[in-house]
């Protein structure tokens, strides 16, 4: 991919103020696997002060009725609400560093033919810090500072 794509994705959202925090990463989880491009949460207060939270995920405009089912399944709830979104999505790069510990793959996001960010995969940062028994920002860390000298060197290049 060269170039960024523009996409068009449906939001799907709901507010949960009577399901369990176990229900609610069972449904994250759940709706990613189903393929939800994204899931996340953010606490809201809902009527009555109520502490809640409102389920939220990214799909294709395809997948909108199949996960809005799912969601409901999943929750209980009595509906959801969802709307269309444009977005701009950055073409990738995918390469890799030699850290200390082992690999870890790169991700770099283009625009322009420029790169623009450089991420680590958590990924395998977590699993090499797992087993070496350090924090996983220590990889991290060393990714990102590794990730940097690659784009300083294809800037001199």
């Amino acid at each position: 991919m060269e170039e960024p794509s523009a996409a068009e994705v449906c939001e799907i959202a709901v507010n949960l103020d009577d399901v369990s925090p176990e229900v609610v990463g069972h449904a994250v989880d759940a709706l990613l696997e189903a393929g939800a491009l994204d899931v996340w949460t953010t606490p809201i207060t809902m009527k009555k002060q109520r502490p809640g939270v409102c389920l939220s995920l990214l799909c294709k405009p395809e997948d909108r009725d199949r996960l809005a089912r799912k969601v409901i399944e999943l929750t209980g709830s009595f509906g959801v609400r969802y709307r269309r979104w444009d977005r701009l999505v950055l073409a990738r790069r995918f390469d890799k560093v030699q850290t200390a510990l082992g690999p870890v793959r790169l991700k770099f996001g283009m625009l322009d033919g420029r790169i623009i960010t450089a991420k680590p995969e958590y990924d395998d940062a977590a699993a090499l810090a797992e087993q070496n028994g350090v924090p996983v920002r220590y990889v991290l860390d060393e990714a990102r500072a590794l990730a940097q000298a690659l784009l300083m060197g294809e800037a001199e290049a």
